[in-house]
């Protein structure tokens, strides 16, 4: 079974097709997945409170819009999983609108395997349309690596995003780091930081006003092993970025 991982891990570092959900999918990933014939639903809602005001590019502006992605995760076995992503949007001046979908095949190293760390790599592709991403065909490749310290929990998602088409096609693999530290100050709260950033590409990073970098106070719980919740508020430093984004997952574990 280790050499099938080993290569389902290779093949997903390999270019296919997708990239950062702009702001519909705001989330730093743990390392495991979705258990052997369970399928997880989760709906990410996040509301931009100061945005883009004016067409950039081609799109839309982004101030006072929701962002309604549907996820469905299924668990195959115990260490793969698929997840399908819906994106909408919903906002005045024709911004309500289906945007687009990816796929989001993942593996991830088994606990039997005793790695000091979690560990799991995953690979989305998919489309959305033009008016809402300046790029529409993309790939994006996610590595995940995760510990539990105790009461202290950080995931760190060093990913790359490519796009196929569209005004980023020919930057090659942009450099998307992620980071996630939070602290159980019970059983059930978990309090913390996510970080999200955009960089460029790692033989040339964007200047820095270019960049997008996002930092969100952010509160987990965990009341029930088959429940879902995350709720948080980001904050932009750079020109490029949404300035302050209220984000939430909601999901629920069917067996």
């Amino acid at each position: 079974m280790r050499s099938i991982i080993y290569g389902m891990l290779l093949f997903c570092a390999c270019p296919f097709f997708s990239t950062a959900q702009e702001n519909y999918e705001i989330q730093v990933y743990g390392s495991q997945t979705v258990l052997k014939g369970n399928t997880m639903v989760e709906l990410h809602s996040n509301f931009t409170n100061d945005g883009s005001r004016s067409v950039v590019d081609g799109v839309k502006p982004t101030n006072h819009v929701f962002h309604e992605t549907v996820e469905i995760t299924h668990g195959w076995n115990s260490w793969f999983e698929t997840g399908f992503y819906f994106f909408n949007t919903l906002g005045n001046d024709g911004r309500t609108t289906y945007v687009g979908s990816h796929i989001r095949p993942r593996v991830m190293a088994p606990a039997a395997w005793k790695w000091p760390v979690g560990v799991s790599i995953s690979m989305e592709a998919g489309y959305q349309k033009r008016a809402y991403s300046e790029d529409d065909w993309t790939l994006e490749i996610r590595p995940i690596v995760d510990k539990q310290w105790g009461p202290l929990y950080v995931s760190f998602n060093p990913t790359f995003d490519k796009s196929f088409h569209g005004e980023s096609k020919d930057q090659g693999y942009i450099f998307s780091p992620n980071l996630k530290a939070a602290y159980n100050v019970t059983k059930v709260i978990a309090g913390g930081f996510e970080y999200y950033g955009s960089v460029g590409p790692l033989n040339h990073f964007f200047p820095y006003q270019s960049q997008q970098h996002q930092l969100f106070a952010a509160v987990d719980l965990d009341w029930s092993p088959d429940w879902e919740f995350n709720i948080g508020y980001g904050w932009g430093f750079t020109q490029t970025t949404d300035n302050a984004i209220f984000k939430m997952i909601l999901g629920y574990r069917f067996h």
